[in-house]
């Protein structure tokens, strides 16, 4: 007898159905066809002693399992259930006439019991277009399948409920979860906020900056000035997500498994910071399995490297095209996939090896030799893609101690919500341009007119700074946020002045 039942492939972030074809037929053996990987070929044996378990056998006669299409690799634990449900169906151990209705998939322990899957939004996502009736999958995946709506997502704990539900019309608990009032419910609570950082108002003043604008930004300190507190604080005070943008990043999380238990939607946007030690495939995906890297997973939040000269130089420079282009696409012989990863990027550095070379208490105890080693692993391309460099220094000891609350992450928002709802108006004709982080020469030359005053202003900067000719456009970008965050229609000389300051790696005595 043969059965069909379908489970689905995760590709990317896009999933793909997967149609298992079980025919039983006299003889003896198991036969499972169709680029299957080892966890799928070893599900055999978890089969036999799950169905054992629960009252039912493995026939002993000869199964064969196609897994179309035959010419995709299949990976992963996730297809047990699908497979375990089509060799009962098609041995006659349950009848189960609506299983083709569904789609199935599922880890099993060898007690019957289900443990999670991973990328269970995709495959939900694609199991509403190919307009099955449902999808039944493991308990601690539900909310995750529920965000999709119009999808009726049964979550089980047990293989009995499944056989119960097809052989004996037991029904099976549906899980709804209500979207939207949940993603807004979690919007006003940031787990770490502008208000518990004592003094560094230049520096919140930065930040706001860069949540604005979409800025990528980079403090240089001494150790101790406060740049990793700072920086986990940023994602408090980006605009919130769209719902849309919070379904794209839930999407990728679910790929990697790394979404949470009770509430399937990410709405706080990501924050992600990798150790120094990380890999160029990490970093920006890949792998015989392709999976998304750390720029995916910071996609529309934050991507925060801790003392960047100290990452190896090729992790550094394969950054320099998803930080321009917003994606990443992996390219090998056996496949090409492609992640978003628009994200900003936050790094944070000492000045010297030492950490103190602009502190004027400390003693210099780097050579000048030294400091250019350091300071040469960052080079100039990627320079050229963060807009911002601030020094930021150590807090006086009365700033710490005073009682003082600083300004929310709340208030911030605001302001920074403002600021890029004028940037949505502004580039609304512009298909991949959403903030002035993202103009080119183009549209600078459109949006960021200067009168005769900013001109000389900016001239002058240039010639007495010796600032180099890739801060110039950084500079304009930069001081088109600071005019919109306040509400002004033009550029003017405060707002150029202002964003001159934030060129520190640009002057001469930084980088050679």
């Amino acid at each position: 007898m043969l059965v069909k039942v379908y489970g689905s492939a995760v590709f990317g972030v896009e999933a793909t159905t997967i149609t298992v074809e079980v025919n039983i037929d006299k003889g003896i053996g198991y036969h499972l066809v169709g680029l299957p990987d080892n966890a799928i070929r070893e599900s055999s044996y978890r089969i036999a002693a799950a169905l054992q378990n629960n009252g039912y056998k493995l026939p002993g006669k000869k199964i064969t399992i196609n897994m179309a299409p035959a010419d995709l690799r299949k990976e992963g634990s996730a297809y047990d259930l699908t497979l375990a449900l089509g060799i009962l169906t098609a041995s006659s151990q349950i009848k189960a006439p609506k299983i083709e209705d569904y789609l199935i998939m599922g880890e099993l322990s060898l007690d019957g019991s289900l443990q999670p899957i991973k990328g269970a939004l995709p495959i939900a996502i694609k199991a509403k277009e190919e307009d099955f009736k449902g999808f039944i999958l493991p308990k601690q995946n539900a909310s995750e399948a529920a965000i999709v709506s119009g999808l009726k997502v049964y979550g089980v704990e047990n293989i009995t409920e499944v056989i119960n539900f097809f052989d004996n019309d037991v029904p099976l608990e549906q899980t709804h979860i209500d979207t939207r009032k949940q993603f807004y419910e979690s919007l006003e609570h940031p787990e770490y906020d502008f208000a518990d950082v004592k003094g560094q108002e230049s520096i919140k003043r930065c930040m706001e900056i860069a949540a604005a604008g979409g800025h990528n930004i980079i403090l240089i300190g001494p150790p101790g000035s406060g740049k990793t507190m700072l920086a986990k604080r940023l994602p408090s005070i980006l605009p919130p997500m769209s719902l849309h943008e919070a379904l794209e990043t839930t999407k990728i999380h679910s790929v990697v498994g790394r979404t949470s238990d009770n509430n399937g939607l990410l709405a706080q946007r990501p924050f992600r910071s990798p150790h120094h030690t990380i890999s160029d495939v990490a970093l920006v995906g890949g792998g015989s399995y392709p999976q998304p890297g750390e720029i995916s997973l910071s996609h529309n939040g934050v991507l925060f490297l801790d003392e960047l000269p100290e990452f190896k130089r090729t992790v550094l420079e394969v950054m320099r095209q998803p930080l321009e282009d917003r994606e990443v696409t992996i390219s090998r012989a056996r496949f090409t996939v492609t992640y978003p990863s628009s994200f900003m990027l936050v790094a944070s550095m000492n000045p010297s090896p030492g950490g103190y070379f602009n502190d004027p208490d400390a003693p210099v105890s780097s050579s000048p030799a030294e400091m250019q080693r350091y300071l040469s692993k960052i080079s100039g391309p990627l320079l050229d893609r963060i807009d911002i460099h601030i020094e930021v220094t150590p807090v006086p000891f009365d700033k710490l101690s005073e009682e003082r609350k600083g300004e929310s992450s709340v208030v911030i928002r605001k302001r920074v919500s403002r600021a890029r709802e004028e940037q949505a108006k502004r580039f609304k004709n512009y298909k991949n341009i959403h903030y002035n982080a993202q103009m080119d020469v183009k549209q600078i030359r459109e949006f960021c007119k200067l009168d005769e005053n900013s001109k000389n202003l900016l001239k002058t900067a240039m010639e007495r700074l010796n600032l180099s000719a890739r801060a110039y456009d950084r500079i304009l970008k930069v001081s088109r946020t600071i005019a919109d965050l306040e509400k002004s229609e033009s550029i003017n000389q405060a707002h150029i002045s202002e964003a001159i300051q934030y060129r520190s790696l640009d002057r001469d005595g930084w980088l050679g």
